[in-house]
C-alpha cells in the first residue's frame, strides 16, 4: 500500500509542480478518495473538476475570465500493484501504471467570487457540465452556463482592531501544522504560545496583555514571519524585523 501511494504521489506532484507543497498533498489525499467522475468538489480554496478519462480532450473556461482561458484536464494514472498483474498477458516491458478512469482539473478560486459560472468543452464541443445540474442562461450571449455556489470564506482576524482583554494573533497557513507566536511579552520564546487551528488553515490565539507597546513575530516551519495584517515594523540592531502594535 505504501508503494502504491508513493507512486501516485509522484505522478500528481509532476502535474502540480506549480503548487505549494501542502496544496499538493491535500489535493492528492482528496483525489485518492474519488472513485469515479462526478460533480465538482470544493477542496479548501480550490475546486476539483473531473471527467471520464475515455473522453479524448476535456477543458473548462470561466465567465469571470470572459472564457478567454481554456484549462485542459489531466489524466490521473495510478500504480498497478505487481500482484494485480499476475493474470495479465506477459509483456516484455509492462507498463506499471493503469488508467484510473478519471481526468481532472484543479482550479484555484479567486478570493472575491461567491460562485463560479463556467462551460465545459468536450472533443471540441462546448456544453454545460453534465455532472452539475445547476445552470443559468447568460442574458447577453444566450448561452447556458453551469453554476457552482461557493461557500463563504473565513475572513482573517485583524489584530489592529484591538480587543479590551488583549491581542488575538492570527496566521494563515497550511492545515495541520504548528504555528507559534513570540515577542517582547514572553522573552521571544518561540515555543511558549502555540496558535490553535480553526477552521482549517487559520491559526489564532488570544493572549491577555496590559496596555503597552509590543513587538512580535510568528514561527512556522522554523522560520520567522511578520504579521501580514500589521504594516507597522521595527528592526533590531542585528537586522531582524518584527511586527509592532500598541495597546492603549
Amino acid at each position: 500500500m505504501k508503494t502504491k501511494v508513493t507512486f501516485i504521489l509522484f505522478i500528481i506532484i509532476a502535474s502540480f509542480s506549480w503548487a505549494n507543497e501542502w496544496e499538493t498533498y491535500e489535493v492528492v489525499s482528496r483525489l485518492l478518495l474519488i472513485e469515479k467522475p462526478g460533480a465538482p468538489i470544493i477542496q479548501g480554496d480550490s475546486v476539483i473538476f473531473t471527467a471520464d478519462s475515455s473522453l479524448r480532450r476535456v477543458g473548462i473556461a470561466f465567465a469571470h475570465e470572459n472564457f478567454s482561458n481554456i484549462y485542459w484536464f489531466r489524466q490521473l494514472l495510478i500504480y498497478q500493484d505487481p500482484l494485480e498483474r499476475i493474470n495479465l498477458p506477459v509483456q516484455k516491458n509492462p507498463d506499471p501504471y493503469k488508467d484510473s478512469g478519471i481526468q481532472f482539473h484543479l482550479y484555484k478560486i479567486p478570493g472575491n467570487l461567491r460562485e463560479l459560472e463556467y462551460r465545459i468543452v468536450v472533443n471540441g464541443l462546448w456544453i454545460t457540465d453534465p455532472a452539475n445540474s445547476q445552470t443559468r442562461r447568460d442574458p447577453v450571449s444566450g448561452l447556458n452556463l453551469s453554476v457552482l455556489a461557493l461557500p463563504a470564506r473565513p475572513a482573517d482576524y485583524n489584530p489592529l482592531n484591538g480587543l479590551p482583554e488583549g491581542l488575538r494573533f492570527s496566521f494563515r497557513g497550511p492545515p495541520g501544522e504548528t504555528v507559534t507566536v513570540a515577542g517582547n511579552f514572553n522573552g521571544w520564546d518561540p515555543f511558549m504560545y502555540e496558535l490553535k487551528e480553526s477552521p482549517a488553515g487559520i491559526y489564532s490565539l488570544m493572549i491577555p496583555l496590559p496596555p503597552g507597546t509590543y513587538q512580535y513575530v510568528f514561527f512556522h516551519r522554523g522560520r520567522r514571519h511578520l504579521d501580514p495584517h500589521n504594516s507597522r515594523r521595527i528592526y533590531s540592531r542585528d537586522g531582524n524585523a518584527a511586527s509592532e502594535i500598541v495597546i492603549p
